[in-house]
């Protein structure tokens, strides 16, 4: 089983399967024939009893994952296509199959893991961190919201470090990504070889306890007290402000940061954060983000964002609105409204239905 063009290979060792992603010029940035191809081989080694769990790697040394393909993105959004919203559908489809998959699931989550990165990963039952690990859902800075049930996994975070992952779209380390419940343990990166050769020979939870360490200390831990008071405010202006009254240097560093990113993404992503904390199983979660997803696609920032970020690299996108304040409540709720669009062509109808 392999995708078109070999973007992510397929094997079996004993009894464990291996997905590796296999684009490392792109980071291993998922494509939809990848997506399609992971969800088959998924589907093929459930069924398959001698396959007993199953390993997701990154090739290349740099990362397991970057994200989706953003400059496609960027492409369909410029014309006005329908590919992004079918790639999303099959993206979240795969995302909650992972969540639930019967089988031991190992994320191997090196180097950076970010956006639909963490999709494949954070979902799993295992997931592994190292010193080079650099989690993240970083898209209010490309004007989208997060996704692949990244708002379901930043709700659930301790206090209100999830809303400030969200916002400022932070990556973290090892000794983070374990605090917020992205990962599960941390292994040097020097053992990595020698771990994944243990687990093609043996099950992951005899072999982990073998080569699970401490990692060196996180930043969130000791930043809790002015994060979950300042994200307390009701509005993303009222969390700017409190940052910047705060005296610690670390809070006014982070209202820099967020008042960089996209005004409306910001406030399309405060309340579908909040609103995910009490949406409850992963698959109404999902079927918010394809919401808000396809929301997205249909306002400038999106395409601005990767403009500025990927495609001319300049670093100075022009949101529209340019403040927080010219984004009405309006137009931050619209990202949550239901969309225009048959019930098949849905992720999960059913949920979604059941969340107005």
């Amino acid at each position: 089983m392999n995708a078109e063009d070999d973007t992510v290979l397929f094997d079996t060792a004993g009894r464990t399967a291996m997905i590796t992603l296999n684009r490392p010029r792109a980071l291993n940035a998922l494509t939809h024939p990848m997506v399609r191809a992971i969800a088959e081989a998924l589907t093929a080694w459930e069924q398959d009893p001698a396959v007993a769990q199953v390993l997701i790697r990154g090739a290349g040394g740099r990362g397991l994952c970057a994200g989706g393909d953003i400059r496609a993105i960027h492409d369909d959004a410029k014309a006005a296509g329908g590919d992004s919203a079918r790639f999303w559908r099959d993206e979240y489809r795969l995302n909650a199959r992972i969540a639930r998959y019967p089988k031991p699931y190992v994320a191997l989550m090196d180097g950076i893991v970010m956006g639909g990165g963490v999709g494949v990963s954070a979902h799993g039952s295992v997931r592994v961190v190292t010193e080079r690990s650099r989690v993240a859902m970083p898209e209010t800075g490309i004007g989208f919201v997060p996704d692949v049930g990244g708002t379901h996994l930043l709700a659930r975070a301790p206090g209100r470090l999830g809303l400030h992952l969200a916002l400022t779209g932070s990556a973290v380390g090892a000794a983070d990504a374990l605090l917020c419940g992205l990962a599960d343990h941390f292994v040097p990166a020097a053992r990595l070889p020698e771990l994944t050769d243990a687990l093609l020979a043996g099950p992951a939870e005899e072999v982990l306890p073998r080569y699970a360490a401490v990692p060196a200390p996180g930043e969130l831990a000791a930043q809790r007290a002015w994060i979950d008071h300042c994200y307390a405010a009701p509005t993303v202006e009222g969390i700017v402000e409190r940052l910047l009254a705060h005296g610690d240097p670390a809070a006014k560093e982070t209202a820099e940061t967020i008042l960089a990113k996209s005004p409306t993404a910001l406030k399309a992503t405060l309340a579908a954060v909040r609103r995910a904390a009490g949406l409850g199983a992963l698959e109404r979660v999902l079927a918010q983000e394809f919401r808000t997803s396809v929301h997205a696609l249909r306002t400038p920032d999106l395409v601005e964002g990767i403009r500025a970020q990927v495609v001319d690299k300049d670093r100075r996108p022009r949101w529209s609105p340019a403040a927080l304040a010219e984004v009405s409540d309006a137009a931050a709720a619209r990202f949550l409204a239901p969309l225009d669009l048959d019930p098949g062509r849905l992720p999960f109808p059913e949920a979604d239905a059941t969340l107005d």
